[in-house]
């Protein structure tokens, strides 16, 4: 029996339809059926195929190892990657910049040039008389303290933000989607060695295909994962 027909017949004893795996791994319908059909081309790449096998073998109840080996006796076992093979385009994390000053110092400059330009005229409108130095030193102290919160760094992550830090002691193949719609933010082998760091203003939900293999953190906290392969965890902000 091929790798697709072990899925199909597990998945019809678990009594699921390719929808509720679907909605479970998070991998689209049509690739479920395909891999179902013994056609791995729309996965990607070996280790999206893989991936797709051990989360759809653990969706429907079956043993991932000896599909997994059979993959690879049919397609050859895994070599050394390539960072292009092994990640997919995702949505990068956003992470906030540092405000450059050199924009505000340089109208600050100009300002006080002005300012001084201004002084000059008046000095030589009244014949050569000292002007009052106050409000130009008023001015300056304005100028000056307009100038000075755009030399502190942008704020920290807000303390709602909920921080997902993955480290591997495996190969570990991750899915992190948004909660709310289901849309990818990242997808994935993370290598052994590796960690990987997410920060997420709204719920997400994180699959992985080798939960043992990983030290989990969220929010500086070590979260427990589960011996069984593949687990799904969920994470929210604080607050939210």
């Amino acid at each position: 029996m091929s790798i697709g027909e072990s899925l199909a017949e597990a998945r019809c004893q678990a009594g699921l339809t390719i929808g509720q795996v679907s909605h479970e791994t998070r991998i689209r319908e049509t690739i479920i059926r395909d891999i179902e059909q013994d056609d791995f081309t729309a996965c990607g790449g070996d280790f999206y195929a893989r991936g797709h096998i051990r989360s759809i073998a653990g969706a429907v109840g079956a043993d991932p190892v000896p599909l997994i080996s059979a993959y690879d006796a049919e397609h050859g076992p895994p070599g050394t990657l390539r960072a292009a093979e092994v990640f997919e385009p995702s949505r990068p994390v956003k992470i906030r910049e540092r405000h450059s000053p050199s924009l505000t110092m340089i109208v600050a400059v100009v300002l006080l040039a002005i300012i001084g330009f201004g002084a000059y005229r008046l000095v030589s409108h009244n014949g050569g008389r000292n002007p009052a130095p106050r409000p130009a030193a008023a001015a300056s102290h304005r100028a000056t303290a307009s100038a000075k919160p755009a030399a502190h760094p942008s704020p920290a992550p807000r303390s709602h933000d909920v921080v997902i830090q993955l480290t591997a002691n495996e190969d570990c193949w991750v899915l992190l989607t948004r909660h709310s719609d289901g849309s990818q933010i990242f997808m994935g082998v993370i290598p052994a060695g590796s960690t990987r760091t997410w920060t997420e203003k709204k719920a997400v939900d994180m699959r992985l295909g080798n939960p043992p293999g990983v030290v989990l953190t969220v929010d500086g906290k070590q979260q427990p994962t589960n011996v069984n392969n593949p687990e799904t965890l969920s994470f929210s902000p604080k607050g939210s």
